[in-house]
This record gives C-alpha cells, sequence and structure tokens, in this order.
C-alpha cells in the first residue's frame, strides 16, 4: 500500500522538489478535487479518471445487534471511474 508520505517522497525525488512542497503540490491539488467535486462539479483528469457527485436514496435497514429496523437517511457520496489509460495499465493491455 503507498501512503500519502510515500507519494510525497516519489513526488519529491521525480520532480526535484523538497517533500515539503511537493506535499504542499499534493494538497492543493486533492483540496482542489474536494471543493469543486463538494460544489457538484465533476473533475476530469484525462487518463487518470473523473470525480463526481453521486447521491444515495433514503432506505430501510436493519440494525445488525438487534435486527429492528431502521430508517436511512439520503445522503450524497463520490464516485470515481477510471480513465482508459489508467484502466489499461491496471490490466496490462
Amino acid at each position: 500500500m503507498m501512503t500519502k508520505a510515500d507519494l510525497v517522497d516519489v513526488i519529491a525525488d521525480s520532480a526535484d522538489l523538497s517533500k515539503t512542497k511537493a506535499e504542499e503540490a499534493i494538497n492543493l491539488l486533492l483540496d482542489s478535487i474536494k471543493a469543486s467535486v463538494a460544489k457538484g462539479n465533476a473533475v476530469q483528469l484525462i487518463g487518470f479518471g473523473s470525480f463526481s457527485l453521486g447521491s444515495r436514496a433514503a432506505r430501510m435497514g436493519r440494525n445488525p445487534k438487534t435486527g429492528e429496523a431502521i430508517k436511512i437517511a439520503a445522503s450524497k457520496t463520490i464516485k470515481f471511474s477510471a480513465g482508459k489509460t489508467f484502466k489499461d495499465i491496471v490490466n496490462r493491455r
């Protein structure tokens, strides 16, 4: 598993940046994606994938401990769809 710290190291080394600058760049990227999707805008990174906002309808569920029926409120969710290039790399095409 690659952690954020590992990603910072890779970017710092590859781009000849300090770890601080690499972490700032990653944080800016992630914050920008989060802010855009939270506003309802999709973010498309060609060759990587798309982030978008989805929704879950309210539904009935069960408390696993008691078996009691409970109402689960509607909520927003985040969708990620991998791009073709990313899928091809994963599938080694």
